[in-house]
């Protein structure tokens, strides 16, 4: 009987319910100072004067350091798409661009000292004007970086046509604010760095630990074997925690200005104006099609958010436009976009990055098109379907997916959900006339994992004590990989899982690695270790054929008792440990041993999907939305373990749906961050959500041996749509036609008072 497929508990659970996980704040790193870092605390300024001297005496400094110290060389964009000609300062030096820019480091005996000591630094600003607006910021009217000569970082214009929407008899169009959100991890930033012998070892909070190495080597000008990344337990990421950050890079040169080993950890409000913020694009989005329901063309036009600088949040349209045109075979299409700099914290990945975007804007304009032509939206959908004896198919952006079932997808979130009924429901809500109203909204996705098709590492080794050990690049940060990849590796050998650690997180013990995100592991990393448990156990039934003096075809593995023998006869075997000890395996991750190392290259990126249903209620009287029910159908092809696929679903549901109602980064025109914390930024708790309702259903790919897809962002690609597409649909009748996100309680009583008006 297989492991794979099966509800395996996860074997990093005891540790992190009971002692707790080791993270970066967690290591005893002996004689470290603290990094304390004084941030800008205006949008837009020169920096007329910095004055640290008091500070620099202040009890416990060991420190002070300003952007005339610093002799690195600032950061051009990762991005080459991006305008290179944009440097990101370690420290700011002439000028500032957001709140929470750093312009002073302190290092100090103690955290506390530092922060004490962050008081005494003085900074005089002369103000400039903030852009905060993106439509603004085009006009180049105030630029923020003179020797880009312009805001404009990306512009991305495929063309546009006069008569796309020609031979429609509808079109509806709308503008679409997909606001900017703050990843708000559990673990905040936080790094460390020491110098041994002329090496950097650099402890990083990282969901890519060679990525950080990378970094450091080009930062500082060192070869890779100078260079020691350690990535201990990441408490969330998000896809944030996969950018390189100014504060965590300069760790190094701190350590090295002052000749001990340094630490820094962020507060709360810091990562808050620190961390990089997600989405933040204005959607101008046109559909058009038939009276019979069927769309013949479609465009958006998008202006994204980058941020004061050129990280990856500036190329997020590229991903939006690779999955536009979603599940729907849509004959005609265009994207054009521009993003542009502004005076906010600067945008990065976050779950999903660029594929939530576009099918938020698809699956909304599919219910406004619904709306127009008087047809439900779950037959409007079910009419332009991608049908599934088409796959592989090519999208009109030139996107292949691989292999889906989209009318299944739908037709199981129409049956779990008792679609038919809910709209029995909620026509009797309307003609009853009360202050509590009905809203169904739907959803149907695909989204792009492992966009790129990039490799990963992964090894496996047995031990001479019958136990194995697996290395492997991915990085989890609550993914449940060391459950995972022990269980792959424990389906090909038989080994208990419980016998099988799982190595990750450290440069000098895995030689190289992709890490995670982007929904990538599984079908990288995990693919790797299923291959090189393959080969380990080709090869020890060989080392066992030469010891038995038999052939290798005549034997097989027991993988109950951990035993190869000739078929037949039991009795004549080698055991795991036995052909540990004779190939002479020692677990130090060298050449020698029981040993396999893979390097594994997908040939393409793979492209889950899935069907979501919201539920909600809304009180008309005083706009509050409750979340009655979210049925959720997630196709990532084969489960390894339904456990940890229903994490990542759920996971990704209260995601989706804290976007659509509560979390929004919000700035003031001057710049000012006003949802700097935890209390005035919205958090989402089991509060606000039911008991998810999931669905189960897997369409393997052909892409890899395993059938497998990635799951991590799925939920949150298609929840939140859903959910909008429930408000709005509570209000339609009242003559509400759109509500933007987050659908607030004030936001849905303007809509509602601007409808009746």
């Amino acid at each position: 009987m297989s492991i794979l497929g099966n509800r395996v508990m996860r074997t990093e659970d005891p540790k992190f319910l009971t002692v707790g996980g080791r993270y970066l704040d967690d290591l005893d790193i002996p004689g470290a100072a603290y990094v304390t870092y004084v941030r800008s605390t205006m949008a837009h300024a020169r920096l007329a004067a910095v004055d640290a001297s008091e500070a620099a005496g202040a009890p416990g400094v060991v420190a002070v350091f300003t952007g005339a110290d610093v002799d690195l060389e600032p950061l051009a964009p990762a991005i080459v798409m991006l305008n290179q000609a944009v440097r990101t300062p370690f420290l700011a030096r002439d000028t500032v661009r957001y709140v929470g820019e750093p312009i002073v480091a302190i290092v100090s005996e103690t955290r506390a000292q530092g922060m004490d000591a962050a008081e005494l630094v003085f900074v005089d600003y002369e103000p400039l004007p903030a852009v905060v607006d993106m439509e603004a910021a085009l006009t180049d009217e105030t630029v923020l970086h003179a020797e880009a000569g312009t805001n404009l970082i990306l512009d991305m214009q495929f063309g546009r046509s006069d008569d796309l929407f020609e031979g429609c008899d509808v079109v509806v169009t709308q503008r679409i604010l997909n606001q900017r959100v703050a990843p708000c991890p559990m673990e905040v930033r936080a790094a460390a760095a020491t110098w041994e012998d002329g090496r950097l070892v650099h402890y990083a909070c990282t969901q890519m630990p060679h990525g950080v190495k990378e970094t450091l080597g080009q930062v500082y000008g060192l070869e890779p074997a100078q260079v020691r990344v350690v990535a201990p337990d990441v408490g969330g990421g998000f896809g944030a925690k996969g950018a390189n950050y100014t504060e965590e890079l300069m760790v190094g040169w701190l350590s090295k200005q002052v000749g001990r080993p340094v630490r820094w950890v962020e507060t709360r409000s810091e990562s808050m104006v620190g961390l990089g913020h997600g989405r933040g694009q204005i959607q101008d989005a046109e559909l058009g099609g038939t009276r019979d329901g069927k769309v013949l063309a479609y465009r958006l036009t998008v202006i994204q958010d980058s941020g004061a600088y050129g990280w990856f949040g500036g190329v997020l349209p590229f991903m939006t436009r690779t999955m536009l045109s979603g599940v729907y075979d849509i004959p005609k299409a265009e994207f054009n976009s521009q993003s542009v700099m502004t005076n906010t914290t600067p945008t990065v990945a976050y779950r999903g990055a660029g594929r939530p975007e576009a099918t938020a804007a698809i699956e909304r304009m599919m219910e406004m098109y619904a709306a127009e032509i008087g047809m439900d939206p779950a037959e409007v959908r079910r009419k332009n379907l991608v049908t599934s004896d088409r796959f592989p198919f090519t999208t009109v952006v030139g996107t292949e997916y691989d292999a889906g079932n989209y009318e299944r997808a739908l037709e199981l979130v129409l049956e779990a959900s008792d679609y038919a009924g809910l709209r029995a429901e909620q026509q009797r809500r309307r003609d009853a006339g009360g202050p509590k109203q009905l809203g169904i909204g739907g959803s149907i996705y695909v989204e792009i994992t492992n966009y790129g098709g990039s490799g990963e590492f992964g090894s496996l080794e047995v031990l001479p004590d019958g136990s194995a050990e697996v290395r492997t690049g991915t990085s989890p940060h609550g993914q449940g990989h060391e459950t995972a990849w022990a269980m792959l590796a424990s389906e090909q050998t038989g080994i208990p899982i419980d016998r099988i650690k799982v190595v990750h997180g450290d440069t000098d013990l895995v030689p190289t690695g992709g890490g995670t995100a982007g929904s990538r592991s599984a079908q990288a990393g995990g693919v790797a270790v299923h291959q090189a448990a393959v080969q380990v156990v080709d090869k020890a039934k060989q080392l066992a054929a030469d010891l038995l003096e038999a052939n290798p075809d005549d034997l097989v593995l027991d993988k109950v008792d951990g035993r190869f023998h000739v078929a037949g006869t039991p009795s004549a075997g080698k055991s795991w440990s036995e052909l540990a000890a004779a190939a002479g395996s020692a677990g130090d991750g060298g050449d020698t041993g029981l040993k396999a190392m893979v390097d594994f290259k997908p040939p393409t990126a793979t492209f889950p999907f899935g069907a979501h249903i919201c539920v909600a209620e809304v009180d008309t009287e005083t706009g509050k939305v409750t979340v009655e029910r979210l049925i959720a159908v997630d196709d990532a092809g084969t489960i390894i373990n339904p456990l940890l696929a229903d994490g990542q679903i759920h996971g990704g549901l209260a995601q989706g749906v804290a976007q659509a109602l509560l979390e929004e980064v919000r700035y003031d025109d001057d710049g000012n961050p006003v949802t700097a914390n935890l209390a005035d930024y919205a958090f989402i708790s089991a509060a606000e959500l039911p008991s998810f309702e999931t669905v189960r259903m897997e369409t393997p790919t052909p892409v890899n041996e395993l059938g497998v897809k990635g799951i991590g962002e799925s939920g949150t690609v298609g929840s939140t749509p859903a959910v909008q597409n429930a408000v709005v649909d509570a209000l339609a009748h009242l003559g509400v036609r759109h509500v933007d996100m987050p659908a607030t309680p004030e936001r849905v009583w303007r809509a509602i008072a601007d409808a009746s008006a």
